[in-house]
């Protein structure tokens, strides 16, 4: 209650005890029996009045003071209304707190796994076995051999089959089959072997027609359409893988970003909870990351809590003490309040995930051209291309499925939803 009421309270009490004793003795005055002359009369009317008077001012003092006492209860009621409400709302705030922190963990966990995941998927196992042959010179997947059908158009249009006819024809096959097998053509990056070989080709056949007259520019013009068929479906696959690897060069180093900036955000909040921090010394990122979650798990996170609750638990009450807790560690408010952070990590994750899906599809569809390409200019056949076509896109469906199972982005995205992250703790 406060002082000044206290005082109020004093006073009145103090003024009713003396106008109790003053009511008292004039109360206490004997009337007599008998007649009385009128002016004894008109006193005793007088003090009857006073009397009356004094009665009416105690009422109004025990009125006053029946409605101060009434004001202090509600008063009384009111404070620890207010004090019961902070503390419960320093209770909801350390739940809300608590929660989050915990299921962070978990995607701290799941981000972590799944873009080392994402960053592994540079091959898709039979389906790359699968392009990888069709593109290679040669192979026979289609049915024949770029090598070997070079040296067929040579022989047929070069030559006009006469390949056996002289030593001079002999040499001009094995000068060609020399240029098919040199390794220079095995390390081309930028341009397809057929391509080179082709060029290759092209340029000694030039040179030998000038002094050789049998060999006609006619008969190489023929040879070099022939051979363009070829090249067209050769350089097609070839641009597709260009792109695919450039695609996944560039894949992978968002990833690479976007671990780093999870490991820095992860780091401050394992030393929030005074965790031991991810040794890097001697190991890549990945190898670092998936050892500190061995100990950084959810069942570790939540006996911290729970050890923190026991530490500002009132051990005569049994009561924690939220307002404290919560003003004693800052930091973990700040971990709370900026796991907004990591929401917006695992949106890029996404966004990347997306990306490489995005550029597979772009790929197979370069594939499936380059297939095409080969089947309009005739140069397999066209049964035995559409049942490779048709194995590829069986096979594209399941590497695509594979991976999306493997990573399983549903995972991550519920996870992530489990945290409160637009509630601050201040």
């Amino acid at each position: 209650m406060p002082k000044s009421l206290y005082a109020n309270l004093w006073w009145l009490i103090l003024l009713i005890i003396h106008i109790s004793a003053y009511a008292q003795d004039t109360a206490s005055v004997v009337i007599p029996d008998t007649l009385t002359p009128v002016t004894d009369t008109v006193s005793m009317g007088l003090e009857h009045m006073r009397i009356q008077t004094t009665d009416s001012i105690l009422q109004s003092l025990y009125q006053q003071i029946k409605k101060l006492s009434e004001s202090d209860r509600q008063n009384a009621i009111a404070i620890q209304g207010l004090l019961q409400g902070r503390e419960v709302d320093n209770m909801t705030k350390y739940q809300l707190m608590k929660n989050n922190i915990i299921n962070a963990t978990q995607t701290y966990y799941l981000l972590n796994k799944k873009i080392i995941d994402l960053k592994s998927r540079a091959s898709t196992n039979n389906l790359d076995v699968f392009i990888a042959s069709i593109n290679n010179p040669e192979s026979k997947e289609l049915g024949f051999s770029f090598n070997e059908r070079v040296i067929e158009l040579v022989k047929k249009i070069v030559l006009e089959g006469k390949a056996d006819a002289n030593k001079r024809n002999q040499k001009i096959v094995e000068s060609t089959n020399s240029i098919i097998n040199s390794p220079i053509f095995k390390s081309f990056t930028a341009l397809s072997p057929p391509l080179g070989i082709a060029n290759a080709i092209m340029t000694f056949f030039q040179s030998i027609s000038i002094t050789d007259k049998s060999i006609n520019q006619k008969n190489l013009k023929a040879f070099e359409n022939e051979l363009n068929k070829y090249v067209m479906f050769y350089t097609s696959l070839n641009e597709g893988n260009q792109k695919f690897k450039y695609g996944l060069n560039f894949n992978r180093d968002q990833l690479n970003s976007l671990h780093e900036d999870l490991y820095n955000h992860l780091l401050f909040t394992a030393s929030a909870m005074k965790f031991n921090l991810p040794d890097r010394k001697n190991k890549s990122l990945a190898e670092a990351m998936n050892q500190f979650f061995l100990t950084f798990t959810r069942e570790r996170v939540e006996q911290y809590f729970n050890q923190l609750e026991k530490q500002y638990t009132n051990p005569k009450t049994g009561k924690i003490d939220y307002e404290r807790l919560l003003r004693e560690n800052g930091n973990l408010k700040e971990v709370n309040n900026q796991l907004e952070d990591l929401v917006l990590l695992t949106k890029r994750f996404e966004n990347i995930y997306n990306e490489y899906f995005t550029l597979l599809d772009n790929y197979y569809a370069q594939v499936n051209n380059a297939l095409q390409i080969a089947a309009d200019n005739g140069l397999a056949d066209k049964n035995l291309i559409k049942q490779k076509q048709q194995e590829f896109a069986q096979l594209e469906q399941e590497a695509i499925n594979d991976m999306k199972a493997s990573i399983n982005i549903d995972e991550l995205k519920n996870s992530t939803d489990n945290i409160k992250y637009r509630f601050k703790i201040y």
